[in-house]
């Protein structure tokens, strides 16, 4: 895996700027874990202090350092994508796999359930629970919620995967040597799947940190939390930029920017990478090189 990273690093410029942003903010994400700051306190320093080097991005109305302050908006922010991403990517890659080898009425059953979600349009029903359940809102909450809004683009994507995986005659080796349909999904289909699920992790991250950060500004976030969401809400509220206190709304935005950016270019280039003409390319020019 190591050595995958070198190579990408080394060879595409997309994945170097990716990877670097990534590992930055990762980096401010671990800080906040010694920050001096409780997030959720107010009036714990000096309202409305421009950039100083006491307070590198200066506070807010709210007496907040707002350098620690995106320090932890970054960490629950990461959280919840990460934690949307692993329920989707387990539910979408099972139901597809299931429903790709099975085929016949479970496929349709599923497929049904499936595609009934994909239409749904998502954003119109978050908001509605959202506002239903404001007062008890959490991150977990919104991570589940929204869980359920985008495995099922990855099932669908895993089951033509594995649509073509059935035909195959190591399935059919496997399905006369008494494997069950769990062995045979899990051992000999999983694995194929798996560059494709990687991609779309960080597909589903992106998603979920655009969704959260869409609910914080209409207010329908957890709003005591710091995220990139409730961060640009709170400076919204308090109308930072009309009072001309521009480094509260400025610094979430721009941070929101560099990392669905550096998400968006880590996608691409592992999508790339791991595609099989991709592949053959790389490796006729290594053979080009070795005979030179």
């Amino acid at each position: 895996m190591l050595l995958v990273i070198r190579d990408l690093y080394r060879s595409d410029k997309k994945f170097a700027f990716g990877f670097t942003v990534i590992c930055l903010l990762i980096f401010l994400a671990l800080l906040s874990f010694v920050s001096p700051y409780d997030p959720k306190l107010w009036n714990v320093v000096p309202k409305n202090q421009p950039p100083s080097f006491h307070y590198l991005l200066g506070t807010n109305s709210m007496g907040q350092d707002i350098f620690w302050n995106l320090t932890h908006a970054i960490r629950n922010s990461v959280f919840l994508g990460s934690l949307t991403a692993v329920i989707s990517i387990v539910i979408g890659t099972f139901v597809g796999l299931l429903s790709g080898y099975r085929g016949g009425g479970l496929d349709r059953f599923l497929m049904s359930v499936n595609d009934s979600f994909i239409v749904i349009p998502s954003l119109p029903i978050l908001i509605l629970i959202s506002s239903i359940i404001k007062q008890d809102v959490s991150l977990i909450l919104i991570a589940f919620m929204l869980s359920l809004f985008s495995w099922p683009w990855g099932g669908r994507q895993v089951r033509a995967i594995v649509l073509g995986l059935r035909e195959r005659e190591f399935t059919y080796t496997a399905n006369f040597s008494g494997m069950s349909t769990f062995q045979i999904i899990m051992t000999e289909h999983l694995p194929f799947v798996i560059p494709w699920v990687m991609a779309n992790f960080i597909n589903t991250i992106l998603w979920a940190i655009g969704m959260e950060t869409t609910l914080a500004i209409f207010g329908l976030s957890s709003l005591e939390t710091p995220t990139i969401g409730t961060i640009i809400y709170w400076a919204l509220q308090y109308q930072a930029l009309l009072r001309g206190i521009w480094w509260w709304i400025f610094p979430p935005v721009i941070l929101a920017i560099l990392l669905f950016i550096a998400l968006y270019t880590l996608s691409v280039s592992i999508s790339n990478y791991l595609d099989p003409r991709t592949r053959i390319q790389r490796i006729r020019m290594k053979e080009g090189g070795q005979e030179a």
